[in-house]
């Protein structure tokens, strides 16, 4: 059957419109990327992640779980430039990330990385400061995110003065101020205790709000990547692939109210049924290594 060359020519439009539109929605993109280390003295090379592909939607929370040495702080560090892909490709915001963190991208790491010899200002100061920005703009901006991560009465205080949560809250405001559209989480409160980190995971999702960022949060407890994430991604045993992206389906206001949801038991468990078997792997290669 003949089609009118009019409507042919509205729907093709209408065909590149929406893929131009869904492109646009990816901030970041990893294709086929993986990572091998090279082989240590009378060691073999280490393949510790991938093939991997993940599209990260602009604006959404993302978080990954998976066991033990399945490679997951490698993918970050992949994507946030601070590693290369031994092959692949890694986007952000449509252009190659390799070697450098792209601007644009701010990354919070485990361990407390304060400056004990500064204030609590003059380490929410100190990346813009490095980066020359006029004294004015750093006073508006490190103000505002010590507010925001409840720090202003604890400006002139120095990191040992500071709770584990404070001094985590220190480091996440030290990367706000540079206005990060890009928020890459490697494990953050993984050594403070489960109270704390639901408390903690309320501020980061009013952080995520507030700066509309796009987030990918690396982290080992499941509740927390349940109960803050838009999609979780779950990693197999070294070399890690991701086996399972689930949907929480939950609505951009949530907090750790979300707990008492019946679909929150219901996440964590499909987390673990896919989880269980994987850390299983890791546990026997890490036994078995052991006793060589």
């Amino acid at each position: 059957m003949n089609r009118d060359p009019a409507l042919e020519a509205i729907l093709e439009a209408a065909e590149q419109q929406a893929n131009a539109g869904a492109a646009q929605q990816v901030h970041a993109r990893l294709r086929g990327v993986t990572r091998v280390y090279p082989a240590a003295a009378g060691a073999q090379p280490v393949h510790a992640l991938g093939p991997v592909d993940l599209d990260l939607q602009r604006g959404e929370f993302f978080s990954v779980v998976g066991p033990s040495g399945c490679g997951k702080s490698t993918l970050l560090d992949v994507l946030a430039g601070l590693a290369r892909a031994t092959d692949g490709t890694v986007e952000f915001e449509g252009k190659p990330v390799a070697g450098a963190v792209p601007d644009g991208v701010g990354v919070v790491f485990q361990q407390d990385a304060s400056f004990p010899w500064l204030s609590v200002y003059d380490n929410a100061a100190f990346g813009l400061r490095r980066a020359g920005v006029d004294e004015a703009e750093i006073r508006r901006r490190v103000d505002h995110a010590l507010s925001f991560m409840g720090l202003r009465g604890f400006a002139q205080s120095y990191p040992a003065q500071l709770s584990g949560g404070m001094r985590q809250r220190l480091c996440i405001a030290r990367t706000l101020v540079t206005r990060p559209r890009l928020i890459l989480l490697d494990e953050p409160f993984g050594a403070l205790d489960q109270q704390t980190r639901l408390l903690m995971g309320d501020e980061l999702l009013k952080l995520w709000r507030e700066t509309g960022a796009t987030v990918l949060l690396i982290t080992h407890a499941l509740d927390e990547a349940a109960m803050l994430s838009d999609r979780v991604g779950v990693m197999s045993a070294r070399p890690g692939v991701f086996l399972d992206v689930v949907s929480t389906g939950w609505s951009r206001d949530r907090d750790s109210n979300i707990v008492s949801d019946e679909g929150f038991g219901r996440i964590t468990a499909r987390l673990w049924s896919t989880l269980r078997a994987e850390s299983q792997k890791s546990l026997a290669f890490g036994q078995s290594a052991g006793a060589q």
